[in-house]
């Protein structure tokens, strides 16, 4: 199987080298890297395309967006960007940060992973980040979902989900539309990513807000976010940032925000989320 990696960047010097280098040092290559400089004002785009010179698989575009760091919609734009002039003969797209260092055999773990199933429509390891010279687990979220920092689609399954949402929620977004339509999503414990930056760290404050717009979008309803929002807010060790995403929630739906999911698709994730709490509480 052969993959391709897009990675957006925004200001991203102090680690795009370093993700750069864990690509080249893969066990199995990718077919393609793109980088896509999305109007970084540092020395992202330099780095890559020395990187470039060097490695013919590694490709540079430059775009332009705002230079606010909303979660979502501008990483996504540039993903599209990156995408848009990749070579579509892959078998695996992967969409990931500029900030990772990835083991040597994680790709070729993941291809084989996939290899050894045909349902398999999504895949991927566990980020670590750093914490008083020891890397730890960032349980941002549960162990069966894969981190938005790292993901590795079957074509056919991120054609069949519309390819990614550019909004906030695209990377729950996506797990959902892949279990909708019947696919699999597979979390591998042993490949431990690095995460150099932790997540959120550049986030605009309103970005609280539009987590909560975000469930909503998703289809989740108020009890649904109510519970989620909870949880997140206690992972975060934050219990205040309930209050905000609850009332990012009220005002989307005040605003009948866009949905990031159908009518079905909404009444799939809603049966999907209270079997998975039904699941915990028992």
């Amino acid at each position: 199987m052969d993959y391709t990696v897009v990675i957006p960047a925004f200001n991203e010097e102090k680690f795009i080298a370093l993700t750069l280098d864990s690509l080249v040092a893969q066990t199995k290559l990718p077919t393609e890297v793109i980088v896509v400089n999305d109007n970084s004002t540092d020395s992202t785009a330099r780095i890559a395309a020395e990187f470039a010179l060097k490695h013919p698989w590694i490709k540079l575009v430059n775009t332009t967006s705002e230079a606010v760091h909303l979660p979502g919609s501008k990483v996504i734009r540039a993903f599209e960007k990156g995408f848009a002039v990749a070579n579509k003969n892959f078998d695996v797209i992967v969409k990931a940060d500029a900030d990772l260092i990835f083991p040597n055999d994680y790709f070729e773990r993941i291809l084989a992973k996939f290899a050894s199933d045909e349902t398999i429509g999504m895949a991927g390891g566990f980020a670590y980040i750093e914490k008083n010279g020891d890397w730890i687990l960032e349980n941002l979220t549960d162990h069966d979902h894969i981190r938005g920092a790292f993901k590795a689609y079957r074509k056919t399954c991120f054609e069949q989900i519309g390819g990614l949402k550019p909004a906030m929620g695209w990377d729950t977004a996506d797990e959902l539309l892949c279990k909708f339509y019947g696919w699999n999503v597979v979390t591998l414990p042993k490949l431990r990513v690095k995460h150099l930056k932790p997540t959120g760290s550049t986030y605009d404050k309103t970005a609280r807000y539009k987590q909560g717009a975000a469930f909503y979008t998703l289809g989740y309803g108020l009890l649904i976010t109510a519970i989620a929002s909870a949880k997140l807010a206690m992972r975060k060790k934050k219990p205040l940032l309930f209050l905000d995403y609850v009332n990012g929630f009220l005002k989307a739906r005040s605003e009948r925000k866009t949905m990031l999911v159908t009518p079905e698709q909404g009444r799939f994730v809603r049966a999907y989320r209270w079997k998975k709490i039904k699941e915990k509480l028992r």
